[in-house]
C-alpha cells in the first residue's frame, strides 16, 4: 500500500538535469575564443621551454615563438578582448599626425544583463596577467645564465605580452585614470587597514 507521503515528484525524461547541463555548457559563451586566448600563450612558452629539446636550431625556435606570441596579440587585443570581457583598446592617428590611445569597455545592457561570463573573464585575466609574469621570470632567467642569444625572443614575449596586459588594464579602470595614482592609493588604503 503506498501511502501520498510516500510520492516525490520527479522531472519527466530528466529535464531538470538538461537544464543544469545547459546551464554548465552557458558558463563559456564564446568557448573557441576561450580556447585560442590561451593556446598561442600557452604554446608560446611550451615551445621556448622544450625548443633545445626538439632542435638545434636557434632559427627555427625563434621564429615559431616570435610567431605565436604575434598570433597571440593579434587574437587577445582584436579578438578575444571583445568577446570575452568586453574591453577593447587601439591607436589612431589624427589628421594632423598625433597619435592617441583609445581605451574603451561595453556598456552594461539596460536590463543589467553582463553580456560576458563570470568564467570567461577569470580565463582572460588569468591568461593575461600570469603568462607575462612567466616571460619576465624567463627573461631573468636567460639574464642570469647568459643565454644572451635567448634574450631577445624573450623580452619580446614580454612586450608583447605586457603590451596587451597594460592596454586591457587601462581599459578596466578607466583612460582617464592615473594607474601609479591608483596604485598608490590603493596601497595606501591596504597599510592603513593593517
Amino acid at each position: 500500500q503506498d501511502s501520498g507521503d510516500d510520492i516525490e515528484d520527479v522531472s519527466l525524461f530528466d529535464a531538470d538535469d538538461e537544464a543544469s547541463r545547459r546551464a554548465k555548457k552557458a558558463k563559456l559563451r564564446h568557448p573557441v575564443a576561450s580556447f585560442f586566448h590561451l593556446f598561442f600563450r600557452v604554446s608560446a612558452i611550451v615551445v621556448y621551454l622544450l625548443c633545445e629539446l626538439l632542435t638545434s636550431s636557434f632559427i627555427a625556435c625563434m621564429v615559431t615563438i616570435i610567431l605565436l606570441l604575434s598570433c597571440d596579440f593579434w587574437a587577445v587585443k582584436n579578438v578575444t578582448g571583445r568577446l570575452m570581457v568586453g574591453l577593447r583598446w587601439w591607436n589612431q592617428v589624427d589628421d594632423d599626425g598625433r597619435s592617441q590611445w583609445i581605451f574603451e569597455s561595453r556598456k552594461v545592457s539596460a536590463q543589467g544583463s553582463k553580456a560576458s561570463s563570470e568564467a570567461e573573464s577569470r580565463i582572460f585575466w588569468l591568461g593575461l596577467i600570469s603568462c607575462p609574469m612567466i616571460w619576465v621570470i624567463f627573461a631573468f632567467s636567460a639574464l642570469f645564465s647568459f643565454k644572451v642569444k635567448w634574450l631577445a625572443v624573450v623580452i619580446m614575449g614580454v612586450v608583447l605580452q605586457g603590451a596587451n596586459l597594460y592596454g586591457y588594464i587601462r581599459c578596466k579602470v578607466g583612460s582617464r585614470k592615473n594607474l601609479t595614482s591608483m596604485a598608490t592609493s590603493y596601497l595606501g588604503k591596504q597599510f592603513l587597514r593593517q
